[in-house]
């Protein structure tokens, strides 16, 4: 459980939470208790510079007038201030006291120097610590003493507790709501996350019809769109790989059954007319061929999938290998009534790989003669421009579709036209592999045009080995 994402995604997002609102409280509460003391020290200083001057006031008339000072109840100044009043100094007031409380000199040692100052003591027969602001009390510019004007400290503190409860209750609110937001979304999130992993053991058990949740717009429904698209195209293999397992039995079968039946006859002596002979021995001759075709094609597929097949470097000439190609198809071009033709446009000499050149041109023109119909028409170019070298193929064949022009370079895939289905796939590796590419063009009902194009200026090199 604690392992699974279900759980972690909440538990990271609350301990985010939890770590941002601790640091948030930690800072919120320096910068909150520095803001009242300095504004608790300004009310301080405030006070005491006023009451200073209200007393330097009654002293100076008290002096002038020769009469006692009108009494100013400390108290009532207290209470209404809500602060402690102090009175560090000598006695300025002629015949009266200034009614305030006495604060020994030991307290404020520096009022002499006539310096305001703000600074923490604890008073007289008190145990809590008071922060204090002194301004000094002057009369002829003479410094006589200082009033004191302090509060209790307790009093910021209780301000600060009662932030820090608030900021409590705050915090746990807040840390509630992030943990329901963290598993409701940590729900949303894993859901087709598991639905993904349910999909994937179906795969893994050869169930390719899956059936995932409608997909989003993150990334999670980019991730199934893919998913789903993968479990398709593995259907779609397995299917194709099946299909090609019985096409191959029924070629290999085929050719066999012919070569076995004419051995039979020949061991028998049933073909003694040496026309019968030489006859069976050509079919054993085409069937022998037909099968080596067979077997190298899968060779090549095999070689091709493991990126292990060597390519020489030599000079070729293209006129002469494409008249070699259209030669070979001659014979099924009369023998079906199909209108067969070449033309050559230039004559260029490239370096690459004769036999694998001349392998991509037959295996188009077979692609072609298998799905063009009798009495059509197939012709095999060759051109040169712009640095490439192209050979193109064109039949009359039933075409194919857009969404078919990826699919037909597979392996396997025949489309019903017979064959094995490795022709193209075959043409399109070696292509690729020799630095050309083949592409396509195609209307269906006309016909297609499958088009070689190779590099032209292709330096001469040691053979090497692809892969």
């Amino acid at each position: 459980m604690f392992r699974s994402l279900r759980f972690r995604l909440p538990a990271f997002f609350l301990i985010g939470i939890v770590l941002s609102g601790v640091i948030a409280a930690a800072i919120a509460f320096g910068l909150f208790q520095s803001y009242v003391q300095d504004r608790t020290r300004s009310e301080l200083q405030r006070n005491a510079a006023g009451l200073a001057q209200l007393y330097e006031k009654q002293a100076i008339r008290s002096q002038d007038e020769n009469r006692p000072p009108v009494q100013l109840s400390a108290r009532d100044l207290e209470s209404t201030s809500g602060n402690r009043i102090y009175y560090v100094g000598g006695n300025a007031f002629l015949r009266g006291q200034t009614g305030l409380r006495h604060l020994p000199d030991s307290y404020f040692p520096d009022w002499r120097l006539g310096r305001a100052h703000s600074f923490d003591f604890v008073p007289p027969h008190r145990h809590e610590t008071y922060l204090a602001y002194a301004t000094p009390f002057k009369l002829d510019h003479q410094v006589w003493g200082a009033l004191v004007v302090a509060t209790p400290k307790d009093t910021l503190r209780s301000g600060w507790i009662t932030l820090m409860q608030r900021l409590g209750i705050a915090f746990l609110i807040g840390a509630f709501v992030a943990g329901g937001l963290g598993w409701w979304l940590s729900r949303r999130i894993t859901r087709p996350v598991l639905a993904l992993a349910d999909a994937a053991d179906e795969v893994a058990a050869g169930h390719y019809d899956i059936h995932l949740p409608p997909p989003g717009d993150d990334e999670i429904g980019e991730l199934s769109i893919r998913f789903s698209e993968m479990a398709r195209r593995l259907s779609e293999v397995e299917e194709l790989e099946r299909n090609f397992l019985m096409t191959v039995s029924h070629e290999l079968r085929t050719p066999l059954t012919a070569i076995r039946g004419h051995v039979e006859a020949l061991r028998e002596g049933i073909a003694e007319d040496p026309d019968l002979r030489a006859r069976s021995l050509d079919v054993i001759a085409i069937e022998a061929g037909r099968l080596e075709r067979l077997v190298g094609d899968v060779l090549d597929l095999a070689k091709l999938d493991a990126r292990r097949f060597t390519v020489l470097h030599e000079e070729v000439d293209m006129a002469q290998l494409i008249e070699q190609a259209y030669e070979a198809f001659g014979e099924e071009a009369r023998r079906r009534g199909i209108e067969y033709t070449s033309e050559v446009a230039s004559r260029p000499v490239i370096v690459s790989d004769g036999d694998r050149l001349l392998q991509i041109v037959s295996n188009l023109l077979s692609n072609a003669f298998r799905w063009t119909p009798d009495g059509g028409r197939v012709e095999v170019d060759l051109a040169q421009s712009d640095g490439q070298v192209l050979v193109a193929v064109v039949d009359t064949g039933p075409g194919i579709s857009p969404a078919d022009r990826e699919r037909i370079f597979r392996p396997f895939v025949s489309g019903g036209g017979g064959g094995t289905g490795l022709g193209l796939a075959i043409a399109r590796e070696l292509a690729t592999a020799l630095g050309g590419r083949i592409r396509v063009d195609s209307t269906p009902g006309e016909g297609s045009r499958f088009e070689l194009l190779l590099p032209a200026g292709v330096s001469a090199a040691e053979p090497e080995l692809v892969g």
